[in-house]
């Protein structure tokens, strides 16, 4: 039996503060771990319907995004693929609904990852920056931490780069 083909999936925009986070992370994880070949880092950004390709050729996908839930800003959330539809019945952000409708095409399709939300509650989704609040900063660890839990539940394996990638980002 073969390897697990795992996709971590940072989705957001870059330029409206905290709903850029899932690519923060992906941008983080890049910079300071190597994965094992079935590890797939892959920025979405906000292409929506477009993700069906990388999301129907994984395995397993970990979804990374902001998740307006409620709860204070910074709050981590963990939705697992059984939830996903019942936690996420409307649009929580920008491009969420179009992830979601990935999954139901690449379903139908017969190819749907096992898939999992790691998600932050965002201070500020809407004003032009491309800075993340001090309450997304703060968590960035954390988002990361559980991400590579994430990974490890799924088969795939990391350490801890040797050297940081890149290291002019901005957070």
């Amino acid at each position: 039996m073969s390897e697990k083909h795992i996709l971590v999936l940072g989705v957001g925009n870059l330029l409206l503060g905290d709903e850029g986070a899932g690519v923060r992370v992906i941008e983080k994880l890049e910079d300071e771990y190597v994965f094992s070949q079935n590890v797939e880092l892959y920025d979405g950004g906000t292409l929506g319907l477009r993700l069906l390709e990388p999301l129907s050729q994984a395995d397993c996908a970990i979804l990374v995004d902001i998740v307006r839930a409620g709860g204070a800003p910074g709050t981590l959330y963990r939705i697992a693929e059984k939830d996903l539809f019942k936690k996420i019945p409307y649009k929580c952000s920008l491009h969420e609904l179009n992830i979601v409708e990935a999954l139901i095409y690449a379903e139908e399709l017969g190819k749907k990852p096992e898939t999992v939300v790691i998600g932050i509650e965002p201070l500020e989704f809407s004003a032009c920056s491309t800075e993340l609040s001090d309450p997304v900063r703060s968590r960035m660890e954390d988002i990361v931490t559980a991400v590579l839990k994430e990974i490890e539940k799924a088969g795939g394996s990391w350490k801890k780069a040797e050297q940081p990638v890149r290291t002019s980002r901005v957070l």
